[in-house]
């Protein structure tokens, strides 16, 4: 909520709030999620739990090494079940009474060994990469770079600040900006209100997959 009203101060919305239904949901969360539903956030489906619960590759352990640590909950596992995980997502929020997302945003990005083939039969209309959005009902991929703020130690705050740079220069579609929930007291908290007191336009995931 702190977040939230940082950014309605820089005039910035609409605005995508990432949920994740397998941790605890008490019912006052649940009715504060509907109550922010109601006044135009959209949420989006982000994982079960945001936690690994197993690294069963090479490239499971560096990705968890430079990028993700213990949070990409899709990247050793089967295609199978990263399509319970999807399913089982998508079905929470009717079960706890909120309007059905449009979005799916799998922990750190990593979407795993699931075909796009398989997305299109799922209940998601946009799932986000690293590298942008597919849109499962049309089969269109866009391609979108992120400027991230999560800058929690000095090698990642070099990287990140050096990373949003080169993606605001060579800006060639909407620039998706995310913000974690520390990101206001990090190391590139400056960065990220001085990025937002530029003057833009802003657009949510409904305006993509309405476009």
């Amino acid at each position: 909520m702190e977040i939230l009203g940082f950014l309605e101060k820089a005039a910035v919305f609409p605005v995508t709030l990432l949920v994740v239904p397998g941790r605890s949901w008490p019912a006052r969360d649940i009715k504060a999620l509907k109550s922010l539903q109601d006044s135009g956030y959209e949420l989006a489906g982000h994982g079960w739990q945001h936690r690994a619960g197993s690294v069963a590759s090479k490239w499971h352990r560096l990705h968890g090494l430079l990028i993700s640590r213990n949070e990409a909950e899709h990247l050793s596992l089967s295609a199978r079940r990263i399509v319970d995980i999807i399913t089982g997502c998508y079905d929470w929020f009717a079960a706890v009474g909120l309007d059905a997302p449009t979005l799916y945003v799998p922990p750190a990005w990593a979407l795993g060994r699931v075909p796009k083939r398989v997305l299109k039969i799922l209940p998601f209309r946009l799932y986000e990469t690293q590298t942008g959005v597919f849109d499962a009902f049309s089969g269109v991929s866009y391609r979108m770079p992120v400027a991230g703020y999560m800058a929690d130690t000095a090698l990642r705050a070099k990287a990140l600040k050096i990373i949003n740079l080169i993606n605001r220069l060579l800006i060639f579609a909407p620039l998706r900006i995310a913000i974690h929930p520390d990101d206001l007291y990090l190391a590139l908290s400056r960065d990220l209100r001085e990025h937002l007191r530029r003057r833009q336009t802003y657009l949510g995931y409904g305006d993509l997959a309405g476009n």
